[in-house]
């Protein structure tokens, strides 16, 4: 069985250059590759396209490769939580795409699977639509949507084994999991990392095949983007 097993993020993440195209899973804050993002951070990568749900906050996440410059273009489909994205977007000086999200998924999910394009209505007749394919099945109009085209996909993991299986823990699962396997090369990092067989293989999510690289971070703040508590009485 293949090891995939790598020393650090710093090998996992090195042959990354300026100008490639990087999926990141996540959803908010919730299962974000946060060891991965600082050391993207810390290579100083510039020009990137991002695809992702949406850019973090502004300190973190994201974020903090907004603060940098070193996004050129968000392919997203939510801007809600970043003041700082929001800034360089109505400025001009990123590019966004904004992709409505249940075609952002299945953007991820046909490129895992294979699929070239697929047609949705979502869109249809609004800007998302502008130079693409329609056509009409069972008298809706639909769009043709391409499958992305990423140099790498960076996902985060509950527990993995050094065969690259990976499971993910609740909601964490996100983009995570239609993302694994969905660009040329899949980085996973982990909370826990075993050795092949210790996984039961009835709990895997995402089996080895679609992960090219695995380590275990360390050190995650796993932050809450809005903590809301009761009143007290």
């Amino acid at each position: 069985m293949i090891n995939k097993k790598v020393a650090s993020v710093s090998d996992a993440l090195k042959d990354i250059q300026n100008g490639q195209t990087i999926m990141l899973g996540g959803f908010g804050l919730c299962g974000i590759p946060e060891n991965s993002i600082a050391e993207l951070v810390k290579l100083g990568v510039t020009d990137l396209t991002c695809i992702s749900n949406n850019a973090g906050v502004d300190d973190f996440g994201l974020g903090l490769l907004l603060q940098k410059r070193q996004i050129k273009k968000m392919i997203s489909s939510y801007v809600g939580e970043n003041a700082e994205f929001e800034r360089q977007m109505l400025s001009g000086e990123l590019e966004v795409e904004l992709t409505p999200q249940g075609t952002l998924a299945e953007k991820c999910r046909a490129s895992q699977a294979g699929i070239p394009a697929f047609f949705t209505p979502a869109g249809y007749g609004t800007e998302v639509a502008e130079g693409k394919e329609a056509r009409e099945f069972n008298g809706k109009m639909h769009i043709m949507e391409e499958a992305f085209k990423a140099d790498f996909s960076i996902v985060k993991a509950w527990k993995g084994d050094e065969a690259g299986n990976l499971i993910f823990k609740g909601t964490a699962r996100n983009f995570n999991a239609c993302m694994a396997g969905a660009a040329k090369i899949t980085i996973a990092e982990v909370e826990e990392l075993v050795p092949a067989g210790v996984l039961d293989p009835n709990q895997i999510h995402i089996p080895g095949i679609m992960v090219q690289r695995i380590f275990q971070g360390e050190k995650f703040e796993k932050r809450i983007e809005q903590r809301t508590v009761r009143q007290k009485n």
